[in-house]
């Protein structure tokens, strides 16, 4: 449904506000769940595990894609989200399409080539296009090439601590 970008609340999607609470609710299960005695307290050391935990279970990112919908994914989406959102003052969003100003169902049935599904997180006063999709990060840990056929090694702590808030990315060696 198309929505007025002046008039839309991208923080106060009804269906983004619902999952939130659910993530809340039950993080300490997802976390005992997902690593058992890894303590998921927002710390690097925590991303690291959290990142050892995706690798485990997936060799490629449409494996991600497809698994959107777990309550694995979902708690690691929130999770990644939550570590931003503490760390950079950042709040929780569900944007409408940059494009078409379109909102799409929040984690819809089928993936929607084109229009992101998931929740994203952003700066409170951030425009149209300036937030972050921690599936996208989670897709990203499995990437091996980028656009250019250069090799991919990322990990979740440098994309959280702002390897990609360098202005002058030529500069990182990695």
């Amino acid at each position: 449904m198309p929505a007025p970008r002046d008039s839309y609340d991208s923080t106060r999607h009804p269906d983004l506000l619902a999952w939130l609470t659910e993530r809340q609710t039950g993080f300490e299960r997802w976390a005992h769940e997902a690593g058992g005695v890894t303590p998921f307290d927002f710390s690097n050391a925590s991303l690291d595990a959290l990142e050892d935990l995706v690798r485990k279970a997936y060799t490629m990112t449409e494996e991600v894609t497809q698994q959107r919908r777990t309550l694995f994914v979902q708690g690691a989406v929130w999770y990644i989200g939550e570590v931003l959102c503490r760390r950079k003052g950042w709040v929780w969003k569900f944007e409408p399409d940059f494009d078409t100003g379109e909102v799409p169902p929040f984690y819809g049935e089928t993936e929607a080539p084109g229009l992101l599904d998931t929740p994203c997180v952003g700066a409170p006063g951030a425009g149209p296009g300036e937030h972050w999709y921690p599936l996208n990060s989670l897709r990203r840990l499995l990437t091996e090439d980028d656009e250019l056929g250069n090799p991919v090694d990322e990990r979740l702590v440098g994309m959280v601590e702002g390897w990609y808030d360098d202005e002058d990315e030529e500069d990182y060696e990695g």
